[in-house]
């Protein structure tokens, strides 16, 4: 795959719940395009730190690969930082702490043999709240004064064929289903 790819298979972990709900209320009013991307996710694999998975890969290769990894893992409680701009962008997004269990779910999801492109940039995970739109100084500084200080619990991985036009199909889902939470600060 080249490098930078932007369409492939993308393995994301939804946000949901209040905290949920909310980024997706934010997206939808500060960048509705965003919506075409699914619900609040992060996204382990695909962007930062492994670009998208191959597009032949098979659902049944997928899930060879993945299921160990989800298998062992356990939910994962995460914490927002501050809104942010992404890397000198107009993006807007919610920053997550890039070591401890997301880190580890993420290199074990890169070392699995899953042949995939070169990533976009180095591992930084997030929410996105804004991608799309360049929004007046004024909105970008509201959206920027946010906060979501509850904690948010990742407890499953899905698997997503992307492509660079926005489509996206759900093709894998997996539960995390490890027995020890650990939290990441």
């Amino acid at each position: 795959m080249k490098r930078g790819a932007k369409s492939g298979i993308f393995i994301i972990a939804p946000i949901e719940g209040p905290a949920g709900e909310r980024i997706a209320a934010l997206q939808a009013e500060h960048d509705p395009r965003i919506l075409k991307l699914g619900k609040p996710h992060v996204t382990i694999a695909g962007s930062s730190g492994v670009g998208p998975v191959a597009a032949n890969t098979t659902v049944e290769e997928l899930e060879a690969a993945l299921r160990p990894i989800a298998d062992s893992t356990a939910p994962i409680t995460l914490r927002f930082a501050p809104p942010t701009r992404f890397m000198q962008t107009e993006i807007v997004v919610l920053p997550l702490d890039p070591h401890g269990p997301l880190r580890t779910l993420h290199e074990r999801i890169k070392m699995s043999g899953l042949k995939a492109a070169a990533p976009r940039f180095f591992f930084t995970p997030h929410v996105t709240l804004s991608l799309y739109r360049e929004l007046p100084k004024d909105v970008l500084n509201a959206l920027l004064r946010q906060r979501f200080d509850e904690p948010v619990v990742v407890d499953r991985i899905e698997a997503h064929l992307t492509h660079d036009t926005g489509e996206s199909k759900r093709l894998l889902t997996l539960p995390l289903a490890g027995k020890l939470q650990v939290v990441a600060r």
